[in-house]
């Protein structure tokens, strides 16, 4: 792992995922943090000390590095330790650091509006109206076929996105009628001995690939200026308003964490936190201390009536 050359360790941790079938993007960045461990070392992992890891965790944050991006590396050092070297000694050494809990950063309806307003673009339009109104991340939304479209149920069938599940998300009429514009000119001089129900619905510049999400990243942030969305939003900020204003209009939150594909429920709460409908409509108890005090009912016992 000191060079690019598949080394014999390399080649048997690449083996060691692929058995446990971890995704392409854990892969390489398992990859990518063994090599970085690799060069701090300056030699072969298999030969680290348990001082070494200790300096190593040191050095990352002397860095100054994000604690998700000195988590995720420490993740693929971990498993090269445990899975691959069998080193548990090694493994002992490994710590990982609590995160800061962040709300999400959410758009505004008015802002959504806006945003998919200024996109005049028919794509354009498409892919961020799958973002916003079915809650889809970026690769679930580059990677629609044909087939995951089922407009007599009214769902489309997200496959195998995070944590390999299968999940449907509502199709809603606007969507639909947008998918069908967008059909009659979608460009399909590469889907020759493609079936139709395999075609992509948003095909790459090559043969047989989707568009990338670095490209949809692109074309949001591009709307985005032009709608005047001064917040720092990313393109993951679609999912987040899509739940945050389910969430408002009074949608059953586990509901809502069957479409977002969540596995636990705390992880779907957290929008409650962003609901700024729902937190601006509760009256504050400081409110409350200025309104007249209500009357008692109850009348005194041997009080006369008036």
């Amino acid at each position: 792992m000191t060079t690019d050359a598949v080394t014999p360790l390399r080649q048997r941790m690449i083996e060691d995922m692929n058995a446990r079938k971890l995704g392409a993007h854990s892969r390489r960045s398992h990859i990518s943090s063994c090599r970085r461990f690799a060069a701090f070392l300056k030699r072969s992992p298999d030969t680290a000390m348990p001082d070494d890891v200790r300096r190593f965790q040191l050095y990352l944050a002397e860095t100054g590095m994000s604690i998700s991006n000195r988590n995720r590396i420490m993740t693929g050092v971990k498993f090269l330790f445990r899975i691959t070297l069998r080193r548990l000694d090694l493994v002992t050494e490994i710590y990982h650091l609590r995160e800061p809990q962040k709300i999400p950063l959410v758009m505004s309806q008015d802002e959504t509006r806006r945003l998919l307003a200024v996109a005049d673009n028919l794509k354009v339009r498409m892919l961020l109206s799958l973002g916003y109104g079915c809650g889809l991340r970026a690769g679930e939304v580059v990677r629609l076929k044909v087939k995951h479209i089922d407009s007599a149920q009214k769902i489309i069938r997200v496959e195998q996105s995070k944590g390999r599940k299968d999940r449907n998300v509502m199709l809603s009429p606007e969507v639909l009628d947008l998918l069908r514009q967008w059909w009659k000119v979608r460009p399909s001089h590469r889907d020759a001995g493609t079936p139709p129900e395999e075609r992509w619905l948003f095909p790459g510049a090559k043969s047989g690939k989707t568009m990338s999400t670095r490209q949809l990243n692109r074309l949001f942030h591009q709307a985005a200026d032009a709608a005047g969305i001064k917040k720092g939003v990313t393109l993951h900020a679609l999912r987040h308003s899509f739940a945050t204003h389910l969430l408002e209009r009074g949608t059953d939150i586990r509901v809502i964490q069957a479409l977002l594909g969540h596995d636990k429920l705390d992880t779907t709460a957290r929008y409650t936190r962003v609901a700024t409908g729902m937190i601006a409509g509760v009256e504050s108890p400081l409110d409350l201390l200025s309104e007249p005090r209500k009357k008692s009912r109850r009348n005194r016992k041997g009080q006369p009536p008036a």
